[in-house]
């Protein structure tokens, strides 16, 4: 096999070697380069498990490259041409918003799942603007369309590969072109699935009705879905197809936070052990911090991570408090998770586009201000392709000691949403941000309790998930204090609509 660009490690070479295989029994030779259709019956399911540093992302992206220089096509979901019995595609996914945003920075085009099982239906007319761009058909003659237009959308199309994204830079909303949603009927050919970990039984199962051919990246350390008994998905898989990395990367082995991670693999540590560790590198790398309060600043746009729901909850209203917000309504630029949204099934169309759109549960979202119409709100989706959203939205802020959460904002119907400036450890899986607060008290208390899940103590499966999801800096924080905050929440770095911004918000509150 010709070797890759990249200088992988044992463990590496073996799994690229072993995927190829795979993918050369179902019809894909990466090697040669050379496409036979899709059959029937595919490969089934692999996986690539390790620890955080192991390599799996770099491994996922160089798979990525070979087969779109094989000839692979990539899907995102946004929109689907005529079907070819010789085409074969691939489909790079993550279960939400923000996992899938980190792909992206790293050159992978990755979309969520939500958005691979719901579908748009397109506007015949521009539905031959998507043809002529994705290369199965004619510059079209669109009435009221001119040709500086298309060639805006040509030229965009050409750098981002997004249909939405092109018809948006010729003038064009989504309420133009896209009439509807639907759930797919018919499978696509290769699925990779990033942070593989937070899968429950019901996506995989329907992941394996989508793709014959199903490649997992999944981190056996995290935490397991909250309804799975500790168990993941690829747990269950035969040995021969769990392709285990063990090796912290070469360009990432100097890092005081995954030595810390992988630290927590020793069952002879305890948790004041690890304090200790923490301390130690915190005097020798400025990139490991013992904090001795929460940073509130930094709670706006990365939140304070935590155990227990009454630690989240009092968090909250502490960073409320310091930055003044009433009582009977939110502030531009607070954090916000979205729990679900709440529909009944006559408006099942609605729900599939505010889902396809980013507002899925667990999508972080900054609130911008008030919509046009009474429960409506201006929302930045973080991570999103497309993150301005304005949705009928139920806002939910609960408070210490009160069984009832406050509710400055609330439609009849629509997406819900929690206070995000402290989120839970299971919510925080699949992002990552520059600077992560930890915060230690409830590390300490999940170890004090002395529970176990799937055979390790949950205090170091917490502390090993938590820790991860910092990219640069790690704040260890040990008390249970709140700074001030040295400037008022802003927004203005995020009223700029991006280039591929669909003008939806005056047709969505009429």
């Amino acid at each position: 096999m010709n070797a890759p660009a990249v200088t992988f490690s044992d463990d590496q070479a073996s799994a690229y070697d072993s995927l190829a295989e795979m993918l050369r029994g179902a019809g894909v030779d990466v090697e040669n380069g050379l496409l036979t259709p899709p059959r029937d019956s595919g490969s089934g399911v692999a996986a690539v498990i390790g620890k955080a540093g192991s390599g799996k992302t770099l491994l996922l992206a160089e798979l990525y490259r070979a087969l779109e220089a094989a000839g692979v096509e990539i899907v995102s979901g946004d929109y689907e041409g005529r079907r070819r019995r010789d085409r074969r595609t691939l489909a790079i996914l993550a279960p939400t918003n923000k996992a899938a945003s980190v792909l992206r920075l790293r050159g992978v085009p990755a979309t969520t799942i939500h958005r691979i099982l719901y579908t748009p239906v397109y506007d015949p007319e521009y539905e031959r603007i998507a043809e002529w761009l994705a290369g199965n058909g004619a510059r079209p003659e669109i009435e009221g369309l001119s040709e500086q237009a298309l060639d805006r959308a040509a030229a965009f199309y050409a750098g981002n590969r997004s249909i939405p994204g092109a018809l948006a830079a010729a003038g064009l909303r989504g309420s133009d072109f896209i009439t509807g949603w639907k759930r797919r009927e018919e499978p696509l050919d290769i699925g990779f699935v990033d942070e593989a970990s937070m899968l429950d039984d019901r996506q995989f199962g329907d992941l394996k009705e989508i793709f014959p051919n199903l490649v997992l990246f999944g981190d056996p350390a995290q935490l397991a879905p909250v309804n799975q008994s500790g168990a993941m998905v690829f747990d269950s898989l035969p040995a021969a197809r769990k392709l285990e990395l063990h090796r912290v990367h070469r360009q990432q082995a100097d890092n005081p936070i995954l030595d810390l991670a992988h630290a927590l693999g020793d069952p002879a540590l305890d948790f004041e052990a690890f304090e200790r560790m923490i301390a130690d590198l915190a005097r020798r790398d400025d990139r490991v911090v013992i904090g001795q309060r929460v940073e509130v600043d930094l709670m706006a746009r990365s939140p304070v991570l935590v155990w227990r729901n009454v630690t989240r909850v009092r968090l909250i209203s502490a960073f409320r408090k310091v930055h003044g917000a009433p009582e009977d309504r939110l502030l531009e630029g607070e954090p916000l998770i979205c729990d679900g949204i709440e529909l009944p099934l006559k408006h099942r169309k609605k729900r599939l586009d505010l889902e396809a759109r980013g507002l899925i549960k667990g999508a972080q979202v900054i609130y911008l201000g008030p919509g046009r119409r009474r429960g409506f709100a201006r929302l930045h989706v973080i991570g999103a392709e497309d993150p301005q959203v304005s949705a009928a939205s139920i806002i939910r802020i609960e408070k210490p000691d009160e069984e009832e959460p406050f509710i400055p904002e609330a439609a009849t119907m629509g997406a819900t949403f929690l206070h995000g400036a402290a989120v839970t450890i299971h919510k925080a899986q699949g992002s990552q941000w520059n600077s992560v607060q930890v915060f230690a008290p409830d590390i300490w208390a999940a170890a004090r309790a002395g529970r176990v899940e799937a055979g390790q103590p949950l205090w170091k499966r917490l502390a090993y998930v938590a820790i991860t999801r910092a990219q640069e800096r790690l704040i260890w924080v040990v008390r249970n204090r709140l700074s001030r905050p040295s400037h008022p929440l802003r927004v203005d770095d995020l009223r700029a609509a991006p280039r591929a911004a669909l003008k939806l918000q005056a047709e969505e509150e009429t």
